[in-house]
């Protein structure tokens, strides 16, 4: 059997997979349309975030029998079609579940404690303690949107603040947490979202969301950028509806998640120059760890597959 990786992934990954007869060969400097040349040779194809596998790479695979994703969405593959044609889609959202949990609370503290910007007063000889005078987590309602694996993470490490939880999932039932949206919009001091970007959850957070919410809240986006509409977003900060917000992903990402298009974007200039966010690029699920963690989810889904089928 033989697979094609275009994109880097862990070397353990590699290794697993060659121990049982799999040859791999890389392809993460061959562009989609080289790809689609030499993919029908290949029973396999692993990838992140490089392009979208569509219908017509997937027709191109003619032996494929698994497309693998390293990492938690599989938004840049059409699933609906590869299953069509009996190929099993796989990603690893366990192996990134801390490190997005961790990311997203250390995001919620450094905006909360003032810290980027007390730390860079500091660097340039301002001291100011007033002016930075902190907010604390303990007795807020913490809203998450999405309890999958990043979801429960995040409420098993708020455990500790004293906090109220309150979790809103559409399709599971009986989780811990559980609660409805008008909940949520109604109680909530913090939105966090960990959600798959579809049809149903993009732009989510739009001006309706915002309205609805009764209190002044903060928002958390570590799912996918185009969860939140951005001119929303500012909107909600320049009405004072939005207290402050912390943003691993964006709106204005690139597909392959490497670069942002930024041309006389406005509300993004917005974002960055304001004191009430805290911004990172694309990296909470980005550790030492889930590199490691994700390369040996997929290896062990992907031989367990090759095994009974």
């Amino acid at each position: 059997m033989k697979v094609l990786i275009i994109d880097n992934v862990h070397s353990f990954l590699i290794n697993e997979l060659e121990k049982h007869k799999i040859t791999c060969d890389s392809a993460s400097n061959k562009t989609k349309e080289d790809i689609r040349k030499i993919i029908k040779n290949y029973e396999g194809i692993i990838l992140r975030s490089r392009f979208n596998i569509d219908k017509h790479l997937i027709d191109a695979g003619r032996k494929l029998k698994f497309i693998a994703r390293a990492g938690s969405g599989l938004e840049n593959i059409d699933i609906k079609y590869a299953e069509m044609k009996k190929i099993a889609c796989f990603n690893a959202p366990e192996g990134n579940r801390q490190a997005v949990a961790e990311h997203t609370l250390a995001m919620i503290l450094s905006l909360l404690n003032n810290i980027n910007h007390a730390d860079q007063e500091i660097r340039n000889k301002i001291w100011r303690r007033e002016e930075n005078r902190g907010i604390e987590i303990s007795g807020k309602t913490f809203g998450i949107i999405g309890y999958g694996n990043t979801g429960s993470a995040l409420a098993n490490l708020l455990q500790n603040f004293n906090v109220k939880i309150l979790a809103y999932d559409k399709y599971k039932q009986d989780y811990p947490y559980q609660a409805t949206m008008d909940e949520i919009t109604d109680e909530a001091d913090f939105v966090s979202l960990h959600i798959p970007l579809n049809t149903e959850t993009e732009y989510l957070v739009n001006d309706k969301f915002i309205k609805r919410m009764k209190k002044p809240f903060f928002l958390i986006n570590t799912s996918r950028g185009k969860c939140v509409r951005t001119s929303s977003l500012v909107d909600g900060l320049k009405r004072k509806k939005i207290i402050g917000a912390c943003l691993d992903v964006f709106e204005q990402e690139k597909d392959s998640f490497e670069n942002l298009e930024l041309e006389k974007d406005s509300d993004f200039n917005y974002i960055v120059n304001s004191k009430k966010t805290i911004l990172s690029p694309h990296i909470a699920g980005w550790t030492n760890e889930s590199y490691y963690k994700i390369s040996k989810i997929l290896s062990e889904k992907i031989i367990t597959y090759l095994r009974f089928d």
